[in-house]
């Protein structure tokens, strides 16, 4: 199976790739004209995975829902401002941090979920639930936190997400419902062509972003890297707070944590100017990608109190 030497090696993958769009720019630079048509395939390929089913648990378990999703969409854009205000990073890079804040949680979260031993049914509701609550939080908080920076096309950037996430995930839908047999076909294709295209974003991006990842490279994968643990240790207490079971603590730091770092590339490409924008949720596709296996295989050993 392609996924053996694709999926599994990821990391690897990605940070081969990333250096050699240091080195060589132009040979990744092509891809930036394809970021959002690659999204919209990997959401696609999420909403195939999906049913009706995940959307009707939301009425079910309300309470960790509400957490989960409020813990979403203030925390992380909460510390993204905080960081940026904190931090001495160039404006395009602040824009960036803020964009990857404001953006719902990454489908990788339900993975990582599994993988703590944590509660998946709920990781996957609310991965739904703030992907589609995006359409209208992502704008608005954007523009709400970076409208200092420059100005914030909020109309834009919310036809942006539903032409690339809300539109191919109901088609996924739509299609697992009614021709699951031809889904099922495709269905285990997806992990290897997702890792692929975040592969060419994330090097895209370092190709047109080489001068300030070699000026200030550090200091914004500080930024990046604090922005993603911060969002883990928030995200858990916080649910802690409202005394909800140790599995739904650990699923709403995980997806807290875990941003979808591909639609705040495609939001930064598209939207604005500055290449170096894009750059933190780049990094942050990396990052979290390191630092949620590393979680998850610490929860894995620890025993939860019955």
């Amino acid at each position: 199976m392609p996924d053996r030497w694709i999926v599994k090696p990821f990391v690897l993958w990605v940070f081969v790739f990333a250096v050699s769009a240091l080195i060589a720019p132009e040979y990744f630079i092509w891809f930036k004209n394809y970021i959002s048509s690659g999204l919209g395939i990997i959401m696609l390929g999420m909403g195939m995975t999906l049913t009706v089913e995940d959307f009707q648990r939301v009425f079910r378990r309300f309470h960790a829902i509400l957490v989960g999703a409020a813990g979403q969409f203030i925390i992380m854009p909460m510390l993204a401002f905080l960081l940026t205000t904190i931090f001495p990073i160039d404006p395009a890079v602040s824009i960036g941090v803020i964009i990857v804040g404001s953006c719902p949680g990454g489908t990788a979260s339900n993975v990582i979920s599994y993988l703590a031993n944590a509660d998946v049914a709920l990781s996957v509701s609310l991965t739904s639930l703030t992907t589609i609550l995006s359409v209208l939080v992502t704008p608005a908080l954007i523009w709400f936190f970076a409208g200092t920076y420059v100005a914030v096309d909020a109309a834009g950037i919310f036809l942006t997400i539903l032409q690339i996430i809300i539109l191919p995930i109901a088609a996924g839908i739509f299609l697992n419902t009614y021709v699951r047999t031809v889904t099922e076909k495709f269905v285990p294709y997806f992990p290897s062509i997702s890792v692929v295209t975040i592969i060419a974003i994330v090097a895209s991006v370092v190709a047109l972003s080489k001068e300030t990842i070699l000026h200030s490279g550090f200091i914004v994968l500080l930024v990046v890297a604090l922005h993603n643990l911060l969002g883990y240790l928030f995200g858990y207490f916080v649910s802690k707070f409202f005394r909800l079971t140790e599995k739904e603590c650990r699923t709403i730091a995980i997806e807290v944590g875990m941003q979808n770092s591909g639609l705040g590339v495609a939001l930064a490409v598209k939207h604005f100017s500055n290449a170096a924008t894009a750059l933190p949720s780049a990094i942050f596709s990396v990052w979290h990608n390191i630092s949620g296996p590393t979680l998850a295989q610490y929860w894995r050993r620890k025993k939860i109190e019955p």
